[in-house]
């Protein structure tokens, strides 16, 4: 571990741009909730309503004019960030889960016919999961499940053995909100493509913490959202290729994603434009262009060796502490910043709520993924207080070696202050 990642001088500069860790006395660890806001972001979210605030697209004037052009330059910002080959690739959502129910609507209508069959891994959140699940109930499809090692690992063989004649599409993450660990989706995608199966990507947890090109993965479709990188809630993404978004029918309809409309029918607007239907958010579109150059300036190199480190040193002091369980993969090096375990004996939310006493912000619950939990448990076969439901600490840039050193004091204090010995 390098030291001069973490001396105090480099901590106060990363940290300076983040009011509310400054402000709260507080230790942050829920960032694959929702990440903190630098301020250089909502300043533009501010800039963009204080300077440039107008309906874009339609209106002739200056204003509006400048409106378009700070939506459809944040555009080119995120094709740009994520390897796409044109800006025509990005449609921009509420958030990944509206990215996805997109998909599964559109893309399924196209695609799903009665009696085809829809892979999805069991490590899935259920916004990865839900909407391919009533796709299939709508369709006539199958769900069937890419289940994982005990370690949280997918096999590329076990892929292969369930794909079929039947198989139409993936649906998979990129990394896990609970196991943390980055799948081999390059592999994943030239499975699927030499069977003609599309593959959908969750990048929700990827793409704000390790570099995501789409074109190098050789994704169909892949999915994010701007507050877990960064930017404003309110603002997601959908990457896809453009061949298939030509292809696909819109989503919703209303203004702006038509070119004309009569009394028996209408014209759709060209790939992005169809499948963005009312007023966009130009605002959250524009601080999530800041957010990128945010992260362009920090750099992916400093970010992922500060995280790393983070979460080794993380690994090591949770090991040390009796009755702590991690689960998926033991070794540090397959958590990229996400740590989710069980303490004995402690429900989870009574483990959440005594850090929180201790000023140490973690999540309890079964994450959204209450497949994967309980296909661990079954697999692992031992009884837990918590049943489903477990404790994670998810780690940013922004986080600190005292603050991982905090955060154990906190944990170590739990079963003893339960007077479980």
């Amino acid at each position: 571990m390098s030291d001069n990642l973490f001396t105090k001088e480099e901590n106060d500069y990363i940290r300076k741009d983040f009011p509310l860790l400054n402000n709260r006395e507080i230790i942050y660890m829920d960032n694959a909730a929702t990440t903190q806001k630098p301020v250089q972001v909502m300043d533009s979210w501010r800039r963009y309503y204080d300077e440039y605030n107008a309906n874009p697209f339609r209106g002739v004037y200056g204003l509006s004019v400048d409106a378009t052009e700070c939506y459809e330059d944040s555009r080119s910002a995120v094709a740009g960030f994520i390897g796409a080959g044109s800006s025509s690739e990005i449609v921009f959502t509420r958030n990944a889960s509206e990215s996805i129910n997109l998909l599964a609507s559109s893309l399924c209508d196209m695609i799903i016919k009665p009696g085809d069959e829809i892979i999805v891994s069991i490590a899935e959140h259920h916004s990865n999961f839900l909407p391919w699940q009533q796709a299939a109930k709508r369709l006539g499809a199958k769900i069937v499940f890419f289940e994982c090692e005990e370690d949280g690992e997918f096999k590329a063989g076990k892929l292969k053995e369930l794909i079929n004649d039947k198989t139409k599409l993936l649906a998979i993450t990129h990394l896990s909100n609970v196991l943390g660990r980055i799948n081999d989706i390059k592999t994943f995608a030239d499975i699927c493509h030499e069977k003609d199966v599309i593959i959908s990507v969750d990048g929700a947890q990827s793409v704000p913490h390790i570099p995501v090109d789409v074109k190098a993965l050789d994704v169909d479709f892949l999915q994010f959202s701007g507050h877990k990188m960064l930017a404003p809630m309110g603002i997601g993404v959908l990457y896809g290729k453009g061949e298939l978004l030509e292809k696909m029918p819109p989503y919703m309809y209303g203004g702006e994603m038509i070119e004309t409309v009569t009394r028996d029918g209408a014209t759709f607007a060209e790939v992005p434009h169809k499948f963005e239907a009312g007023t966009v958010n130009v605002g959250g579109a524009y601080a999530l262009a800041e957010a990128i150059r945010y992260y362009e300036k920090t750099g992916f190199e400093k970010i992922m060796a500060r995280e790393r480190a983070l979460t080794k040193a993380a690994m090591e002091r949770i090991d040390a502490i009796e009755g702590i369980s991690v689960i998926g993969s033991q070794n540090a090096e397959d958590h990229e910043g996400i740590i989710t375990f069980l303490v004995d004996g402690v429900h989870p939310h009574d483990v959440a709520a005594i850090m929180d006493a201790e000023g140490v912000c973690v999540r309890a619950g079964h994450h959204c993924a209450q497949p994967l939990l309980q296909y661990l448990y079954d697999i692992r076969e031992k009884k837990n207080t918590g049943g489903i439901s477990t404790t994670r600490i998810s780690l940013a840039f922004y986080n600190t070696l005292e603050e991982v050193d905090r955060m154990a004091e906190a944990l170590a204090k739990i079963r003893p202050e339960m007077g479980i010995v």
